[in-house]
């Protein structure tokens, strides 16, 4: 995905528009439905199946995030083709339970072709370039429509897995040349509300799961503690990380701008959103019961999905050079080291990472701000889409 922006495209200046907003709300509808899958089958398997939808939904988020920054969505054809994207996402969502075993891997596929085509239509009226990466696209859409006609077996896993590796590996071998011009307060904004999103999905699956139990006191405290973990997350991501992160990417040259956005919003965020992910599903369970102890699977949810938040995020500092990364790797193990209190009772465990984020936020901000620096590779890198 590349962009060639005239004079006029590099002084204009946009937030994110409500319809990329309303774009986001049906994206992570999906990643609730990924939630989903994970709780039905809370194995490896499990984990393997989200991973593989995961990375294929989240090459088409990024394209259509690069997109948008290229140029707000503001003509009616512009529009209604972002719509019918969110139409690509809608039928993902709706064949994602069913996607590996029966019939949803088709109405997955489908869906991918639609998000795939709708992308290529708007980007190429900005950018021909995007051409030379459709190819690779299609392919991924034709896989999965293939593993849905499929009944089952390793084969569908082999198609899968192959659809995720071609899109991002094609970049590499066929580069869609052009220039970027990354527009850093949107892609910043736009990344922040997609983090903003996902943890709705969090608390959203601490209602559900006290939805399911009988409503005491104890439940009142259980539900209250899962909203506190969602909001310590959101603590540690909005503590003024963004802000820094946008004068990073405002002070750096074209290319490396593009680069350090590439390494950053989104191969960093892949671990960011898929732990907090994980962590909402392993709290739907726990919140049912909160005051018993938690099977093994379920405390590694919560405890692994906080892990994988803050390494995420380690990542992402690092590439923006914005903030201490020690202190929260060690927030990440310590994260870890609570499995056994979940094992012994929901509660316990719960309590222990709201108490690890918390101390993270105080400790940082005792800390000497690092200085500002692109630690990027100066080695070309592809775009999403």
């Amino acid at each position: 995905m590349t962009s060639s922006p005239t004079p006029t495209d590099e002084e204009e200046v946009y937030g994110v528009t409500t319809l990329e907003l309303f774009f986001d709300l049906v994206f992570v509808f999906t990643l609730i439905r990924l939630t989903d899958v994970l709780i039905g089958e809370f194995s490896p398997l499990g984990l393997f199946q989200i991973v593989l939808m995961f990375g294929v939904l989240w090459w088409m988020y990024g394209g259509y995030a690069w997109l948008t920054n290229m140029t707000a969505p503001k003509a009616t054809a512009h529009r209604l083709l972002i719509l019918a994207g969110m139409g690509g996402f809608f039928m993902v969502a709706i064949g994602t339970p069913t996607a590996f075993t029966g019939g949803g891997g088709l109405v997955w596929g489908l869906g991918y072709l639609l998000l795939v085509l709708a992308h290529v239509t708007l980007y190429a009226r900005g950018n021909p370039n995007i051409l030379r990466v459709l190819p690779a696209n299609l392919l991924a859409a034709a896989l999965i429509i293939a593993a849905g006609l499929l009944d089952g077996g390793p084969a569908v896993y082999v198609l899968w897995t192959i659809a995720l590796v071609v899109p991002i590996v094609q970049p590499y071998i066929v580069p869609a040349g052009g220039l970027f011009r990354i527009r850093p307060e949107h892609i910043v904004e736009r990344h922040g509300l997609l983090v903003m999103i996902t943890l709705g999905e969090s608390i959203i699956s601490v209602g559900t799961g006290a939805a399911h139990a009988h409503l005491d006191a104890g439940l009142v405290v259980a539900a209250l503690l899962g909203l506190a973990l969602a909001a310590a997350i959101w603590w540690t991501y909005f503590t003024g990380d963004d802000e820094r992160a946008e004068e990073t990417l405002a002070a750096a040259d074209d290319a490396r701008r593009t680069q350090m956005t590439m390494f950053g919003y989104f191969y960093a965020h892949i671990p960011l959103i898929v732990g907090v992910l994980v962590t909402a599903a392993g709290m739907k369970k726990a919140v049912e019961h909160a005051w018993e102890h938690l099977k093994p699977g379920t405390a590694l949810a919560i405890a692994g999905g906080v892990a994988l938040y803050l390494a995420g995020d380690v990542l992402f500092r690092r590439i923006m050079r914005i903030g201490p990364s020690r202190i929260r790797l060690a927030a990440a193990a310590a994260s870890l080291a609570t499995i056994p209190l979940g094992l012994w009772l929901a509660t316990a465990e719960i309590a222990a990472l709201i108490a690890i984020l918390t101390t993270t936020v105080l400790l940082e901000r005792r800390s000497p701000a690092p200085s500002k620096g692109n630690p990027a590779s100066h080695h070309p890198s592809p775009a999403p889409g």
